[in-house]
């Protein structure tokens, strides 16, 4: 079970956001890069980097910033890139970079072909971001609802064969409250291709409840955001509660019809 650590961007900066309104957003560092090498020397095996302004505008805002962090620590540590992606050539760009992982969320919701044609173009390479709240998804940074369901939404997307999957629950993100365990298994039996659960991690229970109730159904790893900036989550303490926690080869069962 990984931890990974959450750096989002918004004009530069390394901000954390409530439930995705951008007017909440509390800058916690103005130099990204040195955030990207503090993770990563504390032995952060995945970043999950996301550009806000990108995610809002439909193409990249924060490509420069973007590209330091890549050089800085993409040799070292992995790194799962969102926000604004919207094209085969921007992801082909950014693959070239050095970025292991691409998250489609806007994208794949609005033109489900793209995302079938960015699987097939890079296999491996892509995550399906699946925002929601009361289990609809959200779209555009978080700010439009739409009718779909996320199970629904989920099970057509798996038949593209994206490398994974990431389920953030939005009216807990950045909130501390503790992952929507509930949702997340619902999804996670539902569908046999590995989650990253997100949203409201706050602490090594949090992290042991992940563990025991989710990973045996193929959630792989957790986001989180807030709450090591915050010091309520201590990261080193959280991976090794974590590895320590999925010690035995975990076997999701088969997913149920």
């Amino acid at each position: 079970m990984l931890i990974i650590p959450a750096i989002d961007l918004k004009d530069g900066h390394c901000v954390r956001l409530q439930q995705g309104r951008m007017d909440s957003a509390t800058v916690f560092s103005e130099d990204p890069v040195a955030m990207a090498r503090h993770w990563s020397d504390q032995g952060a095996r995945r970043l999950h980097i996301v550009d806000l302004n990108g995610a809002v505008a439909g193409r990249p805002k924060n490509e420069k910033v973007i590209r330091e962090m890549i050089k800085a620590v993409g040799e070292k540590t992995p790194i799962q890139l969102g926000g604004g992606i919207r094209d085969l050539d921007t992801i082909e760009g950014y693959i070239d970079a050095g970025v292991s992982f691409i998250i489609i969320g806007t994208a794949a919701v609005k033109n489900p072909g793209f995302l079938s044609d960015a699987c097939y173009a890079f296999p491996g390479h892509i995550i399906v971001g699946l925002d929601a709240k009361d289990g609809k998804v959200a779209v555009e940074g978080w700010s439009k609802m739409t009718g779909h369901d996320v199970v629904d939404l989920a099970k057509k997307f798996e038949e593209y064969g994206p490398e994974a999957l990431i389920y953030t629950d939005i009216g807990r993100d950045g909130m501390m409250t503790g992952v929507n365990v509930d949702a997340t298994f619902k999804l996670a039996q539902a569908i046999k291709t590995p989650i990253i659960a997100s949203g409201g991690l706050n602490s090594l229970k949090d992290v042991q409840t992940i563990c025991a109730k989710l990973a045996p159904e193929g959630v792989v790893g957790a986001i989180a955001g807030r709450a090591l900036y915050e010091g309520a989550l201590d990261f080193k303490k959280a991976q090794a509660a974590a590895d320590k926690a999925t010690e035995k080869p975990v076997v999701k069962p088969p997913a149920k019809e």
